[in-house]
């Protein structure tokens, strides 16, 4: 369990990053496009803070996978949940999204991740039996 969280921290402190940039990418978009002229201190304080935590759970969680007593469904339940509830308490903490739209939120996500989980895994899967086809040569 240690060998989970030591990675799962290494992980997380690479992708920490990622959420401010995200954060500043779109507030120069909203600008650009007329939307913000101006952000408060404290709102950038939150949402810079805020995202490069949601970054570092989100990317720290995928590290699920690598326990071998785990079985991969089990290990997607887990990282939906996680990135579920990352995503939505950021997203309400900060106002990027009102209360009332939690119900679309959860159907888009859940959606969303089915869909880039079935991505990776069908690649991933493939992938292997092309080297084991080569392998087996």
């Amino acid at each position: 369990m240690k060998k989970f969280w030591i990675e799962f921290m290494k992980r997380g402190m690479v992708a920490a990053w990622g959420g401010p940039a995200i954060v500043c990418i779109v507030w120069a978009c909203l600008k650009a496009a007329g939307v913000v002229t101006f952000i408060e201190v404290d709102t950038v304080i939150l949402a810079v803070v805020s995202s490069m935590l949601m970054a570092f759970v989100a990317a720290g969680i995928s590290v699920v996978y690598q326990m071998e007593q785990l079985p991969k469904g089990m290990a997607a339940l887990i990282q939906m949940a996680v990135l579920y509830v990352d995503y939505l308490v950021i997203y309400l903490i900060n106002g990027w999204m009102p209360l009332k739209a939690v119900g679309i939120f959860t159907i888009i996500f859940l959606v969303c991740f089915a869909i880039i989980w079935a991505i990776i895994y069908l690649s991933t899967r493939n992938s292997v039996k092309k080297m084991n086809e080569k392998l087996n040569q």
